[in-house]
């Protein structure tokens, strides 16, 4: 069995990718809020135009705040369940006990960086909201503290079902498929390739499109309930909130901002991996 990985390689590969990707993500938080059908290359040009392109960087701190947190978390776990998993087997994992480890990291990380997101989601789309709904956080740990003291912890777990289900969905299909596409690939008979950057772009790839596609309606779902602000004391519901949307937009809705959903997510999911596998050889621990 390889050497353990350092629990700190999945948060730090996944806050290196947030750096390069921060805009689209941030375009697609945007996106999902409004209900605007405005082009996602759109938006992000009236960003850039409207706000200058130093904007389009705002809530970079919450971003790699998030990714310490629920990336580290959720990479860390699986690395934890899995190696018990082998040790208790003697055997390299099944494409169910992937799952099943890939499902139970990401829903206790969803748990753990809920708190990040809500800080995220608020800062990324202040710059399309009117001036009064604006939260103005100058940075993530001031947001924390601000929705703490102005909102109660209890703000902290909101969206939480929908995010950690989403979670739940993004470590399984990421890690779940990204293994399953490179061991496929890797054991090829005709195409005969070595394991290098080719097949972790490739299964980085896939990952990041059944990823996006699978996530997209919990996605919608969490961005618009973590953005909602409390109104005399109370927050809308999540099923408030689908009711809403459903009846205004149509099912169409829950797919909104897939195309800026997938321009980031894939590439964010590309340099992932592409920096965790360099990491991994760094440390020596081969674990995916």
């Amino acid at each position: 069995m390889a050497k353990q990985q350092p629990f700190w390689l999945g948060g730090a590969s996944a806050s290196m990718a947030a750096c390069f990707t921060h805009p689209l993500d941030r375009t697609k938080y945007c996106m999902q809020v409004l209900s605007s059908k405005q082009p996602m290359l759109k938006a992000l040009h009236t960003f850039a135009v409207r706000d200058g392109i130093r904007s389009l960087w705002s809530g970079l701190s919450a971003s790699i705040l998030r990714q310490t947190t629920y990336s580290t978390a959720r990479f860390a776990l699986y690395d934890i369940l899995a190696r018990n998993w082998q040790r208790r087997n003697g055997a390299k994992l099944s494409a169910g006990s992937t799952i099943a480890c890939a499902g139970i990291a990401g829903g206790l990380a969803g748990m753990i960086g809920n708190p990040t997101e809500i800080v995220l989601v608020r800062m990324c789309t202040d710059g399309v909201k009117a001036p009064a709904q604006k939260y103005l956080y100058p940075n993530a740990i001031r947001g924390l503290i601000r929705i703490g003291n102005e909102e109660g912890l209890k703000t902290f777990t909101k969206g939480l079902g929908p995010n950690v289900v989403r979670s739940i969905l993004m470590n399984v299909s990421q890690i779940a498929v990204y293994t399953s596409t490179k061991r496929q690939i890797l054991s090829n008979k005709i195409l005969k390739v070595s394991d290098g950057v080719p097949v972790h772009i490739a299964a980085s790839l896939a990952a990041g499109t059944v990823a996006t596609t699978v996530c997209a309606p919990a996605d919608v779902l969490k961005s618009r309930l973590q953005s909602a602000a409390s109104a005399g004391g109370e927050a809308p519901g999540v099923v408030r909130i689908f009711l809403s949307s459903l009846k205004n937009e149509g099912p169409g809705f829950l797919m909104k901002g897939w195309t800026p959903a997938w321009l980031r997510l894939a590439p964010n999911t590309v340099l992932m991996f592409l920096f965790m596998e360099q990491l991994q050889r760094l440390v020596a621990a081969k674990t995916l």
